[in-house]
């Protein structure tokens, strides 16, 4: 039996898909801020001279790195109401894109932070400089610089984890397009165009990268 394209179901959920586009791409960005914080903070923690706090965040790049991410969020999203604490998906969704980016960006940023040379940081303590700025303008900055790319590229796989969250029934492109197939059973067209919108997306939050890194970093993310 021959198999006929037919995109009209797929043409007539455009609107909802591109919706689904951009709760695509609020899922990721908000996740990539709790992400970016969760690493800075983790560094400092890992870099400190107490010990039970570097136990503790070596314990939790170890657990989120060696579980699967659909654990993770189905944890967050049915354990917490356990404690009494209830989110809706949305929210489930960035909190457990935040904590898988967060364990990944810990490594990567503490890399870069290892790299700089420590007779920079005694040459600011030596000029007077208050500690925080210290790991401000010395070790952060050039580190991020240094570890941008790869930065990047983690985000960019995490952009496109949050597919992950239709899981969940989040409002995301995944989520949108398997009420189109489902209503229309044209699995091939909707997720033939759904990996196109994805392709885009990646795009966009590469170019969005690259626009950064020329403003803060005087160099574009190739």
């Amino acid at each position: 039996m021959e198999y006929k394209l037919d995109f009209e179901p797929v043409i007539d959920g455009l609107p909802n898909l591109m919706w689904g586009c951009a709760g695509t791409l609020w899922l990721a960005l908000a996740g990539m801020t709790l992400a970016i914080v969760i690493g800075i903070g983790g560094v400092v923690l890992r870099e400190s001279s107490i010990r039970p706090l570097r136990v503790l965040v070596i314990a939790f790049v170890e657990l989120i790195r060696n579980t699967p991410f659909l654990v993770q969020i189905y944890f967050i999203f049915f354990a917490l109401p356990l404690a009494g604490l209830r989110l809706d998906p949305t929210a489930t969704a960035i909190i457990a894109l935040g904590i898988n980016g967060g364990a990944y960006a810990i490594e990567i940023i503490r890399g870069g932070v290892q790299s700089i040379n420590k007779g920079q940081i005694e040459a600011g303590l030596a000029l007077g400089l208050h500690k925080a700025d210290v790991f401000r303008l010395i070790v952060l900055k050039p580190a991020l610089r240094a570890i941008f790319p790869s930065l990047t590229s983690q985000f960019v796989l995490l952009t496109l984890t949050t597919s992950v969250a239709a899981a969940i029934s989040a409002y995301e492109l995944t989520s949108v397009a398997q009420v189109i197939e489902s209503n229309s059973f044209r699995s091939f067209e909707v997720y033939g165009a759904v990996t196109l919108f994805y392709l885009i997306i990646s795009w966009l939050v590469m170019r969005l990268f690259n626009f950064i890194s020329g403003i803060y970093f005087n160099y574009p993310v190739k």
